[in-house]
């Protein structure tokens, strides 16, 4: 018998559906990726300022063909320009500019590897969402995955103290990104929001990139790449997955995917540049594989939260 084409539509949202965790994991990791390939040419607000203004230059047309809805009350626009900032100035700022301090990205990845188990401590708090026994064995086995993938590679190399409290800075900057888009963005529209997001950073990581680094770029073929992918898969792409991803559940279970990142890049880097990872790396990963599992087992219903109108 075969399926009607409203049956055929549902089978395909189901499958996107189960896809969006998997292909968020995959589209944020190589984030580090195209940060190696790119800072060596660009001061890091600077490569960050080019990459917010593309993306929203790629995103104008899209949301005005789409008819995309803006949000209804400057109070959700308010609320959409944090989030951004948080993430874009916030998180990746201070990450960009650690590791453009020296600081390697296994030391990066790891202290983001707390971003979960920050998420869980204030999201009952916060958001009245408990988190179960089983939730906490799984952020805390996620972690410790992430310390066996990361452990021959945790080396502080010559960076200044400055770099660790950056990255620090990011950590604290992505979870109340998570906390608060969870809290106040929850039906704002995603399209739309970007834009708004985008073009905010923008205007506020260009001046520090032109008073700090010059707006200073070695233009060359392997920096453009860097440039387009980041723009268009991670500010478009990963971004936007993320905060569907809050919207549609808790924010310590999609948290904890962030786990998932350290051992999808260690994979990514030997594919790329050849970098090796040992025995207790591929025993990470299982271990990380297992955590992620645990903390997104469904065993609480997280609790109705006052959202902001579409």
């Amino acid at each position: 018998m075969s399926l009607t084409l409203e049956s055929r539509r549902a089978v395909l949202a189901d499958v996107a559906s189960a896809a969006m965790p998997l292909t968020f994991v995959f589209l944020w990791s190589t984030g580090f990726i195209g940060a190696k390939l790119g800072l060596p040419h660009a001061g890091p607000f600077t490569f960050l300022s080019l990459r917010y203004l593309l993306a929203a230059a790629l995103l104008l047309p899209f949301a005005i063909l789409w008819h995309a809805p803006w949000p209804r009350s400057w109070a959700d626009a308010g609320h959409i320009a944090v989030t951004g900032l948080l993430v874009n100035c916030g998180c990746l700022g201070a990450c960009f500019y650690a590791l453009s301090l020296g600081l390697p990205t296994a030391v990066v990845a790891l202290i983001g590897g707390l971003q979960p188990i920050l998420t869980g401590v204030f999201a009952g708090a916060l958001l009245r969402e408990r988190v179960s026994t089983w939730q906490w064995l799984g952020l805390g086995l996620g972690f410790a995955g992430v310390l066996l993938v990361l452990s021959d590679r945790l080396s502080l190399g010559s960076a200044p103290p400055i770099a660790i409290a950056a990255a620090f800075m990011g950590l604290l900057a992505i979870t109340a990104a998570t906390l608060y888009q969870k809290r106040f963005c929850a039906n704002v529209p995603l399209r739309s929001g970007a834009l708004i997001q985008l073009t905010l950073s923008a205007a506020v990581m260009l001046p520090i990139a032109a008073m700090t680094e010059g707006v200073a770029v070695n233009w060359n073929g392997e920096f453009v790449f860097a440039l387009v992918w980041l723009a268009v898969v991670l500010s478009l792409g990963a971004l936007t997955l993320l905060w569907a991803l809050v919207r549609k559940g808790a924010a310590a279970k999609v948290s904890s995917l962030f786990y998932l990142t350290p051992p999808t890049t260690a994979v990514m880097g030997w594919l790329v540049f050849d970098e090796r990872f040992g025995a207790l790396a591929l025993l990470g990963m299982a271990v990380v594989v297992a955590g992620v599992a645990l903390a997104a087992r469904d065993t609480a219903q997280p609790a109705a939260v006052k959202t902001t109108p579409s």
